[in-house]
Formats: C-alpha cells, structure tokens, sequence
C-alpha cells in the first residue's frame, strides 16, 4: 500500500463594459477625460499584475506541496513513477513511451497500432484514449534543447503546474470582468487557494485528465462572459469567438468527459435563451462552437464512436432544428409565450433522444451504456446487479458531496458568501425573466421611437440582471446540483463558487440592489461598501490562514510503498519482456509504466470490451473452480496473475459494495459475512479462488505456481496446457 511518511533528515459601470475595469468618470458627450484614462489603464496594468501573481504564486505552491509531500526529487524513478497511482500512470506511460521511442513517428506508430495495453488485441490508443496531450509534451521535449538540464518527468510535471497558474488568472479574470474590479479577481484567487482540498487535487494526481482539462474550461468561461458583455465591436466579438473556440476545442481534446459537461453549459444556454435573457445570435455560436469543437476532436480520435453518439451533439442539434420549427417563439403575451416555450422544451428533448438513439442504432454504440447505467441505479430508477455500475456505485468519489465540504469551505467564508450571493441573484433573476416573458407584447405596442425611452425607463426603475451574470448564475447553481450529486465533480463546482461571490461581493448591482431595498442606497455609498467589504474579507482570510500554509509548506514526508517497489523490480528482473500480466486495473497501470509488460485490462473503462473482459479477469477475487479462472486467464494470453490481499480480504468498504461482494452478486452467489442476502442468490460450490489459492493444494498447483510474494502481492505463473 503506498503510503507517506515524515522525513528522515541526514457592477462595473456600463460605460466601461468593453474591458475589465474600475468605473470611471465620463463627460456628457461621451468622452473619458484624460485623467480617467490614465487611472483605468493603471487599474488595468496593475490587475494585469496582480492576476499573474497570483498564477504563478499558484503554481509554485502546488509544486512546493507535491516535493513536500513526496520528496519527489531525491526518490528513484520506479518510486516515481509509482506515485502516478492508478488511471495516472497509465496515461503517463504514454508520455514516457513517445519519449523513449526511436523516433517520433515510431512513437506515433506504436500508439495507432497498440498491442501491449490490451493483451490479444491490437488498438488505437489515439482514438481510445485522450494523450494528444502526452504526445505534443513528448515531441515538445524531444525538440527543445533541454534534455540535458531537465529530465522527462519535471518537464511533465511542471507543464501541469504551470496550467494552474492558467486556472487561476482565468478564474480571476472572470470575476473581474463580472464586477468591474480586479478586486473581485483578487478575492476569487484567494478563496481558490485557500480552499485548496475542495477546488483542486493536481498535486497528488498530476496526469489526471481534469487537471488538463479544467484550465481550458475556464479560460473558455472567461471568453464567454466577455462575449456576453453589451455594446462589443464587431472585431472584438469575432476575436473572443476564436477564443472561445480554442478553449472549447482544447477542453474537449483533453478529457473523455467533455462532452457531460458542455451539456450542462449547453443547458445553461437553453435556459437562459428560452428565458430571453442572453442574445439569441450569441447563443446560438456558443451551439455552434461546442459542436465544431467536439467534431474536430473526434476526427482528431480517428471518429471515436463515443463522440459521435454524445449527448451533447444531439442536444444542440435538436434546439438549432426546433428554433428553426418554432420562429416566432419569443413573441405573444406571458399565456401564450409559457405555452410555446413548453412546446418548444418538449420538441427539444423529444429531438435530442430521437437523434441519440438513431446515431447509436446506425454507429452500433454501447461505449457509454455504463454511465447511464450507473446514473439510472444512482437516482433510484430501480436496483441493479450490473457489477460495472456497482463498481461507480460503491466508490465514495461517485457518491453524494460530503457535509463536511460545507464546513470547510464556510471557514474561509466563501460558503455564507456565496449562499448570501445566489439567493439574491435568483430572485433577481427569477424577477427579470418573468418580466421578460410578460412584456414583450406590451413592448411591441409602442411605437418604435419610443421603446427605447420606455425601455430604459423601466431599467431605472426595476432590478436588472447582465446577461454575464445571468449565465453565471445558471452556470453556478447547474454545476451545483452536479457536484452534489457526484463528488468526483466537485471541482467543477467549488473553483466557479469562488468566482461567483467573489463578483457578487464586488459587485456595484448586488450593493444597489440591498441598499435600495432598506432605503439607505446612495451612489457614494454603494461605492464604500463595494470596496471595504472585500478588503475586510481578504484581510480576514490572510489572518487566519496564512499561518497555516506556512505550517503546511515546512511540513517534509517522503513517499514510501517497499512492497510496490519490490514488486516493479522483480518483474523488471525475472520475467521476459513479452510477458503478459492480469490483477486489478489500478495496479496494472503501474505494471505497464514501471515495467513495459503487457496488461489483459487497465483503468480507462470507456469500452465495453475492456468492461467485460475485466469483470472476467476479477474472477480472480471470485469464488470459482481453478480450472475456471486458468481458463479465463489463458484466453487472454495471461502468463502472470497478481493478487492483492487489500482486495481479498478487503475492509475499505462495508459489505455489499467489498469488490468480492460485488462478484459474488453477478455471479448469482451468497456473499461472504453476517447480513442479510437476496433470496434468489445461491452458495457457491467453489472457495474463494484468491483465499484458496495460497494453501497450495493440488487442485491449484497444477494450474499456478507461486513465483513472488512479500507482505501484500503474490505472483503466480500459470501452467500452460495444451
């Protein structure tokens, strides 16, 4: 079991929406004089500063925690490498097989036809897998004139590292564009450090695809919030739709779970579009945008059929065909307006299931039926005894947010704040849809030289929501539900949180809005509280927890797992090169990037046939005949099988979801243990074949002969009969 150990030592004004900015003062016929010029572009300079900064102050500081953390630069490589746990280090041996390849297009060729990931089989790991990452980190550090002053793994490392200081300046230019106020920037990047266990894990799961992926996700947010903005240029728009389109395109290319979460983004949009609170023509090239996105990554993943089949291109295919149907959706009265918008909701969703399934029939897809397996078991749509939606099931990453993620992130008071933000928010933005929906008539009986005295009469007078703000709300609260729903998500949610009751804190509207309601609202005033309020927080923050990231940058472990390390190094030593090698997904992972050998599966479960050929190969944990789980292991071309006592005589979960439970279950046996059974399920005619295994009788010998062991593996080597 890998362990660590302590060291032993020998709202911003209208008039400046087009750019992130403090208000500044503008004359009746529109011009800034020169001394607000001067100050808005020493505003803009010195929060420019500050956002990189913070980035870098960033990555430093993760960097710091994971060398802290595992002494990484005095540990071996096979140490390393180890330390990628699980899906980690399968991706990384990607990188480090490019890198040791003879040529770049050797490297290429042994990724399109792969036959060592997947025993018996050859496949495209560009097309299963998304490492165009690895690749490009492979070939940048080939070319460049480095290889002499940094070794493979830092270069790698501190690519990482450095996407976080891409994270944090997004995140804090999102906020900013939000208030107004680089201060607001400064918060959100504060709150982000600060709650570190809840918004990121990059330091101890470094090639997790997230940690790709999420930097990108949030520049692409800040590109969105820009375009939302009123009064753009035509330049400025067509440039920030370039950026959004980067961003997407990135986002997508570098994590398989792209595609669930523009879905969210995309129902966000619909909302909001339907609600008539963002522009119609920008929404519309934010649908355009994710699906070209997505598009060109699945020609990029040689047409990887799980792109073709998501829902998301289904989705925003649908809403462009029922807005074409429905044209005159956003006119009426509020009757007959809510009747269309129902109608247009219902052809939505009838679309989008239609077209998923049709792609699916026409594409045979079944790569995803995993996740919706999982999700109907999850929300209660009846039991299951799938073992691979039990597999989600039972792990805590996949179940319900912790209650007590609220009490640490309520420390840094982030949590009041933003709770104290969305309520407010969603009651002005309940309040401005339901007047969007009920005025369009009214509007419409004016005579066009005055709508818009008309219109900017009822602004001065009635609470108002920018549609930047309103697409952070609905963002927020729908990443909300996700997060609480599934805690792996989570990270989504919390780094957004920062940056929504940073800008709501900092926000000249939210302030109005209160001051308004208790009759105390002037301009001077707004403007005191819109600035000392978030002082007073980040002074607070800084008092009571700049101690404790002192405390926690001078605190020194080392990494520490001798029974892996020993394990890596005897299958280096004693078996040959072409040897093939089945056990449990997370530690073939670590078999393959410390070693080179063949695996019979591996973590990355996006493909059925992986799913079902390591239910077969987990027989090992199962009580079946010898005779049986040779045979499975031979048609896989196994030669060697580890066992693990953590899984075996596994105490991490409770009974009912220990993963020989779960076995047990699809196999139609009782399981192990006092507590209640389905009645239909049956005792086993067999032991449990990793438990019996080990009292070397006869019946096992002739099949396995036990080649390894220390305090957690046993290595077996399996007779091969003919």
């Amino acid at each position: 079991m890998t362990t660590v150990r302590q060291r032993r030592v020998g709202k911003g004004t209208e008039a400046a929406e087009d750019q992130p900015s403090e208000e500044t003062n503008v004359k009746p016929d529109g011009k800034i004089p020169s001394g607000g010029r001067l100050w808005n572009i020493l505003s803009i300079t010195v929060g420019g500063i500050v956002a990189i900064s913070l980035g870098l102050l960033t990555s430093v500081y993760v960097a710091t925690l994971h060398e802290n953390d595992l002494w990484f630069s005095n540990i071996k490589e096979v140490e390393r490498e180890i330390s990628f746990r699980t899906e980690c280090g399968l991706y990384y041996s990607y990188y480090k097989q490019m890198i040791q390849a003879a040529s770049i297009q050797q490297g290429l060729h042994g990724l399109v036809y792969d036959n060592k990931t997947e025993s018996v089989r050859t496949i495209n790991i560009l097309e299963r897998m998304n490492v165009y990452q690895e690749v490009f980190l492979s070939i940048l550090y080939r070319i460049l004139p480095i290889q002499q002053y940094l070794e493979p793994v830092y270069f790698y490392i501190y690519t990482l590292f450095g996407l976080q200081a891409v994270y944090v300046i997004a995140l804090y230019v999102t906020s900013w564009l939000l208030s107004g106020t680089w201060l607001s920037g400064l918060l959100a990047a504060c709150w982000y450090i600060t709650n570190r266990v809840d918004t990121t894990r990059v330091e101890f799961t470094i090639p997790l695809r997230e940690n790709w992926a999420l930097p990108f996700f949030a520049v692409q947010i800040a590109a969105i919030t820009y375009l939302l903005r009123t009064h753009l240029q035509p330049v400025q728009e067509r440039l920030t739709l370039m950026a959004v389109f980067i961003a997407t395109f990135l986002f997508s290319l570098t994590w398989q779970f792209n595609q669930f979460m523009m879905l969210i983004q995309a129902l966000a949009l619909f909302i909001l579009d339907c609600l008539d609170m963002l522009p119609t023509a920008k929404v519309t090239w934010l649908y355009i945008i994710q699906i070209s996105g997505l598009l060109l990554v699945c020609v990029l993943q040689f047409f990887n059929s799980m792109i073709l089949g998501s829902l998301l291109i289904s989705f925003n295919a649908s809403v462009l065909i029922a807005r074409t149907i429905q044209k005159n959706l956003k006119k009426g009265g509020l009757l007959n307006r809510l009747g269309k918008l129902i109608l247009h909701v219902l052809l939505v969703l009838s679309l989008t299931l239609l077209i998923n399934k049709f792609i699916k029939k026409i594409l045979n897809l079944e790569s995803d039926e995993h996740i919706f397996k999982f999700l109907k078991a999850k929300f209660g749509f009846g039991a299951t005894r799938d073992f691979d939606a039990n597999l989600y099931l039972c792990e805590e990453a996949f179940g319900l947010l912790p209650l007590n993620t609220f009490s640490r992130l309520s420390d840094t008071l982030l949590f009041y704040v933003y709770v104290f933000v969305l309520f407010l928010m969603a009651v002005a933005a309940v309040i401005v849809a339901f007047r969007n929906l009920s005025i369009t008539l009214f509007i419409s009986l004016i005579s066009g030289s005055n709508q818009a005295k008309v219109m900017e009469k009822m602004e001065e007078c009635t609470i108002t929501l920018k549609p930047d703000a309103a697409y952070s709300l609905v963002h927020t609260v729908l990443f909300g539900c996700l997060a609480l729903s599934t805690m792996r998500m989570k990270y989504l949610w919390t780094s957004h949180m920062c940056v929504f009751a940073s800008f709501g804190l900092c926000s000249t509207e939210v302030w109005k809005l209160i001051l308004k309601r208790v009759h105390l609202y002037t301009s001077q005033r707004a403007q005191v509280i819109k600035y000392s309020i978030p002082v007073i927080t980040l002074l607070y923050i800084s008092y009571k927890f700049w101690p404790g990231i002192m405390d926690e940058l001078s605190e020194l472990r080392e990494f520490y797992d001798p029974d892996t390390v020993e394990l890596m190094n005897w299958i280096k030593s004693n078996t040959p090169n072409t040897a093939v090698f089945a056990g449990s997904m997370q530690l073939l992972a670590g078999v393959k990037l410390c070693t080179g050998r063949t695996l019979t599966n591996h973590p990355h479960y996006e493909d059925k046939n992986l799913r079902e050929r390591t239910k077969q190969i987990y027989q090992i944990y199962a009580k079946r005949s010898p005779e049986d789980v040779h045979g499975i292991l031979r048609s896989f071309g196994t030669d060697y099988v580890i066992l693990e006592d953590s899984i075996c005589y596994e105490r991490r979960h409770s009974r009912g979801c220990r993963l020989r439970d779960l076995l047990d279950v699809a196999n139609g046996h009782i399981m192990d243990g006092l507590g209640e059974n389905e009645p239909d399920l049956k005792p086993s005619l067999y032991p449990r074949f990793c438990e019996e295994i080990k009292k070397n009788l006869p019946s096992y010998t002739t099949h396995f002969t036990r080649v390894f062991q220390n305090k957690t593996f046993h290595v077996y080597k399996l007779a091969k009969h003919k």
